[in-house]
């Protein structure tokens, strides 16, 4: 089987955010970028799958800018066995991104179709909602455990609700999206990355896909959120009431 992993290139979480003089979108000139960590939690699963013997390979596709091939070096280094890189410059959205990735499993024809749930950018957590319509599959969404069986061709999800814990079986092909407590993502090793370094990272365009997109959306302005006023010591109780009823108007 088969298992294709979207990565997605996005400044790296421990980057403090910046947002443009003009308003127009977040800062990424000389800004460290890194893979989303639910994409290296989707990819660090793939790669345990494929080592319990229940994968025959792993391929890592990213869509973007050229930038994108360092991310995909990240995860060949981590033991993908091969990258596909989508070239499409420009901001895309995640019905964008969800037709591009319908055509590469029309192409690829992968068992299994592995995504992190959101990305740390946008947070929109509907990409692979998306491709899960649009290629008619099941799907996981937020999976904190997956166990797949082979012989029956059925993954079993566990993922968190408000509840509890929900368990899903899905029939393959399917897609499923990962949450944090899935795994821990092992390190790339050194002799690892020096060896990503030579590998081919496979190059498409829309138009080898055939796929023709637009967005719907329109980002008006990007704007920092208000600054967090500072706290006060009230001296009783009466006035902290008075104050969450005339002032906060909570009460």
């Amino acid at each position: 089987m088969k298992i294709l992993v979207a990565v997605k290139r996005v400044v790296d979480y421990a980057v403090k955010i910046r947002v443009k003089p003009d308003k127009s979108g977040v800062e990424t000139t000389n800004v460290k970028m890194s893979m989303n960590p639910f994409c290296e939690i989707a990819l660090e699963e793939a790669l345990r799958i494929k080592e319990s013997g229940r994968a025959s390979e792993v391929v890592a596709v990213s869509v973007g800018p050229a930038q994108c091939a360092d991310t995909l070096r990240t995860g060949l280094a981590m033991g993908a066995d091969r990258a596909i890189h989508v070239e499409c410059p420009g901001t895309l959205y995640p019905l964008s991104v969800a037709k591009i990735f319908k055509a590469l499993v029309d192409a690829e024809k992968p068992g299994l179709l592995l995504l992190g749930k959101q990305a740390i950018d946008d947070d929109c957590n509907q990409t692979g909602q998306m491709i899960a319509g649009l290629l008619k599959w099941p799907q996981g969404t937020f999976a904190s455990k997956v166990v797949l069986d082979e012989g029956n061709k059925v993954a079993t999800v566990d993922r968190e609700v408000d509840g509890g814990l929900e368990t899903l079986s899905l029939d393959l092909p399917a897609v499923i999206t990962t949450d944090l407590r899935l795994n821990q993502p092992r390190y790339a090793t050194l002799p690892n990355i020096m060896k990503a370094k030579s590998k081919v990272i496979k190059k498409l365009t829309l138009q080898d896909l055939n796929v023709e997109i637009r967005s719907d959306l329109e980002v008006v302005q990007v704007t920092e959120p208000p600054k967090r006023q500072a706290g006060v010591v009230l001296s009783s109780v009466d006035e902290l009431i008075d104050r969450l009823k005339n002032e906060a108007r909570v009460i």
